[in-house]
């Protein structure tokens, strides 16, 4: 059962554990991966989880079960923390230099899954925020190692330049006659 926004929704920063939540009623707040250093400075106290973000996060409700086969909390989860992504972290600047470019010319799309390769790594990525050139990307898969120094864990963001966003492999079923 996918979680449905609802009126009495409200982010909050939670103090307790160093990130930001969103209160989802009375009894259940759910923790998203973002720092204080990350957000906005209005992420840090209480916020209206508004219409805006109510339908960026039933589109991608919608959008991710056509992609990924995952289950239903698992959708959520992405869901939650691509809409605190997409309003709630301050801007970044490119890093593209960490993935290998892309042959294949590519429309990004927020709600869009991509591969990123890496060190002969290949992860997914959803398209958080998109402009002209870039895109904010968050993290599908559990960890995507950018260098000996520096790993990247799932729902962390990077932005990249288009043109390094591989399209997903299709699966092929070949089927004999």
């Amino acid at each position: 059962m996918l979680l449905m926004p609802q009126k009495d929704w409200q982010w909050k920063y939670n103090d307790s554990y160093g990130v930001l939540g969103v209160s989802l009623g009375s009894e259940i707040e759910f923790l998203t991966s973002y720092k204080a250093k990350l957000l906005i400075p209005d992420a840090l106290s209480s916020m209206e989880f508004n219409i805006a973000h109510a339908k960026f996060y039933m589109s991608l409700l919608d959008r991710l079960p056509k992609t990924l086969s995952l289950s239903d909390a698992a959708i959520v989860q992405i869901a939650l923390n691509a809409t605190a992504a997409h309003f709630m972290l301050t801007p970044q600047m490119p890093k593209s230099w960490f993935f290998d470019t892309s042959d294949v010319c590519v429309y990004s799309d927020v709600g869009k899954v991509f591969e990123l390769k890496c060190q002969k790594q290949r992860v997914l990525a959803l398209v958080v925020e998109n402009t002209l050139q870039s895109a904010l990307v968050m993290l599908l898969s559990p960890e995507c190692v950018l260098s000996g120094a520096k790993t990247m864990v799932q729902f962390e963001t990077i932005k990249v330049m288009h043109n390094r966003l591989h399209p997903l492999r299709a699966q092929r079923h070949v089927v004999a006659a």
